[in-house]
């Protein structure tokens, strides 16, 4: 009755349409045979790819690797009745993943489980250790979903737009750097000291080059062969994917050829080789997050947050623009959140969209999300039945299919050469983010990031063009009259126009560029007549004289009226109102007049509500377009100037007609 009662509210209204945000989207998920027969081999091959993917990422969240296979399981199926996008794989993801890892390491160091062991030496509680990494990451995972959750039912999906693409790409590539310092300790078989706040990659890096001397080259050389092995593989995969009916699932391959080995040649004990370990077959009962850990992580939550969604919804747009169908962002946050909260219950931790699954599953054949739950059965069944199988599996192998799935990451070092040479301050965004997000890591380089995207969209605004336009002959177009040869200004009429919406950060600099561009100084002006008023009565006569010469130097351009194009102004604020006033005031007492042009109707709407018109100020000096103002100018002034470079003649379409 709750639901239904608040379905009522629909969302013109500015009540958030609870039913629409949760109600099965049923038209996704109609099974016909052809959809029916994609969805089971794309879903079989996502699986396939769910398992090596699943347990490797659990090592960067400095989790046990069963926990990845839950969080391939649980939030899939959750995602499956509430998302809107059709070919994204949801799951664990390296940046995500690397983010919990670092919130695990941080409240649950090695150094809080140090026990006595039996020959008087220090030893790390792995088990005790480990259960309290999983409560903080599920409580994390929990306190991300509400945060999404919350964001999506208050319709604010809009918040991702604020976090530019060069942002992103500059983020997830910095993100990936430190993922692969963090899988460097698996591929050496060395233990580096953990390091935490600025600069701990930096520390860990030069930690890592003091050790080499001790690396295992046992592990070494599992690693390079694997390495090996699976980049050459997918180089296959990528220059004959139009060839393969399938592309060849080579991380599986590599895992179960690695665990065979390894078990029967007993590596672990002749060389010392770490392996997974344990890995406990069936499901755990679901277990309520430790609440008390909220406090600490409300920071890393709300980050996780945000960076899932962002990468999140830019996959799910890419494949609804491809496939023509809509993706909406609010649902997308209600659904991530639900897939986070839930899956916090039930031991996973926090889950994105993983753009190889997602590209697999699309080209694959995938058409719905029921390709989602069938790569779950095959999860499900791994964590029942196969999950011990795999305790022999090296972490090495595991750190080179992390090392593999980052090259698309990698790529992003080319944006800096493409946006050199395209839009050299989004090029500044890209390597602020990524020197930031190295320095200081995740948490603090993504704030930084975001504060500095905020600073060049605000630097944008205070510092727009102005420019001068001029009338293009034969035509009612306006256009820069320094950038436009051909444009010619209209003799008596200077038309003034920002690049910009005029509001309080740049009101002081548009009038500061009116003056200059127009040549008339009116705070020389308004200066002498302060002063004149000021003076004793002796002394006003002779700067009445000087202000009357000063008028006289104005206008010598022979100016008469000015023409405001505020075509590009989207609102108005207190300042801009205050701004305009001044203007039309000044400019009028040195008989110039002041008209608008190219007005929104909803700037319109805010000026009548600022009582911004008056008999000074009457509508009549409000136009639809620069041409209408200038073919009004001359009949106001009764003057005979000469419109040649004009095309006919009209009546100018005032906004005062239609007010």
């Amino acid at each position: 009755f709750f639901l239904k009662d608040m379905g009522s509210y629909r969302k013109d209204k500015g009540y958030i349409d609870i039913l629409y945000l949760f109600k099965l989207k049923t038209t996704n998920y109609k099974v016909d045979i052809k959809n029916a027969l994609g969805d089971l081999i794309s879903g079989c091959s996502v699986g396939i790819m769910h398992l090596p993917q699943g347990m490797a990422y659990a090592l960067l969240a400095s989790l046990r690797p069963v926990y990845g296979l839950y969080t391939s399981l649980f939030p899939v199926l959750v995602y499956f009745i509430f998302g809107t996008s059709r070919h994204i794989s949801i799951g664990t993801f390296a940046v995500i993943s690397i983010m919990v890892g670092s919130v695990t390491e941080r409240l649950a160091p090695d150094s809080n489980f140090i026990v006595n062991g039996t020959n008087g030496t220090e030893t790390v509680d792995i088990d005790k250790r480990d259960a309290y990494r999983v409560q903080v990451a599920c409580s994390l995972t929990v306190l991300t979903g509400i945060f999404q959750i919350l964001l999506g039912v208050v319709r604010f999906g809009f918040v991702v737009t604020y976090l530019s693409e060069p942002l992103i790409r500059g983020y997830t590539t910095g993100s990936a750097c430190h993922v692969c310092v963090s899988q460097l300790k698996y591929l050496f078989g060395i233990t580096p000291s953990r390091f935490t706040g600025p600069l701990s990659l930096i520390y860990t890096v030069l930690d890592i080059c003091s050790l080499l001397p001790q690396t295992q080259v046992p592990e070494l050389v599992v690693s390079l062969v694997a390495l090996a092995v699976l980049i050459v593989v997918k180089e296959i995969n990528d220059c004959y994917r139009q060839k393969l009916p399938l592309p060849i699932p080579i991380e599986l391959v590599v895992v179960i050829a690695a665990t065979i080995i390894t078990h029967f040649c007993e590596l672990p004990s002749k060389y010392n080789i770490d392996v997974v370990g344990e890995i406990p077959s069936g499901l755990k009962a679901p277990r309520a997050p430790d609440t008390t850990f909220f406090s600490g992580v409300i920071g890393d939550a709300f980050a996780v947050a945000i960076v899932g969604f962002a990468i999140n919804i830019s996959l799910s747009k890419t494949f609804g623009l491809k496939y023509g169908y809509k993706v909406d962002s609010n649902q997308e946050l209600v659904a991530l959140g639900l897939s986070n909260t839930i899956g916090g219950f039930f031991h996973c931790y926090s889950v994105t969209s993983s753009l190889s699954r997602s590209l697999v599953q699309e080209s694959t054949g995938g058409k719905t999300q029921v390709a989602g739950v069938i790569s779950s059965i095959i999860v499900l069944i791994t964590v029942l039945k196969i999950g011990p199988l795999f305790e022999d599996l090296p972490k090495a192998v595991l750190s080179t299919i992390v090392f593999v799935n980052l090259k698309g990451m990698f790529k992003q070092f080319m944006d800096v050469s493409l946006l050199w040479k395209t839009n050299k301050v989004d090029l500044l965004v890209w390597l602020v983010t990524f020197i930031s997000t190295i320095v200081l890591n995740l948490d603090l380089g993504l704030a930084v990031s975001v504060a500095f995207s905020m600073l060049t969209f605000i630097f944008r605004t205070q510092l727009p063009r102005y420019s001068i336009l001029g009338n293009l002959p034969g035509t009612e177009l306006y256009l820069d009259t320094d950038t436009y040869k051909e444009a010619k200004e209209i003799p008596g009429i200077k038309i003034f126009r920002s690049s910009a919406t005029i509001y309080y950060t740049n009101a002081e600099m548009f009038l500061e560029v009116l003056q200059e561009k127009t040549g008339i100084e009116i705070g020389k002006l308004l200066s002498a007549k302060k002063k004149r008023d000021a003076k004793q009565k002796r002394r006003q006569e002779k700067e009445k004289k000087k202000t009357k010469k000063e008028k006289k130097r104005a206008c010598k351009s022979g100016t008469h009226s000015i023409i405001l194009d505020i075509s590009t102004t989207s609102f108005v604020d207190t300042v801009t109102v205050k701004t305009l006033k001044n203007i039309f005031r000044d400019f009028g007492e040195v008989d110039l007049d002041i008209y608008l042009a190219g007005c929104q109707a909803c700037v319109v709407e805010q000026l009548e509500a600022a009582d911004f018109f008056s008999a000074s100020i009457p509508k009549s000096r409000l136009f639809i377009t620069v041409h209408d103002a200038v073919l009004y100018i001359p009949r106001r002034h009764c003057s005979s100037l000469t419109l040649c470079c004009m095309q006919g003649t009209g009546k100018g379409r005032g906004f005062s007609g239609r007010m």
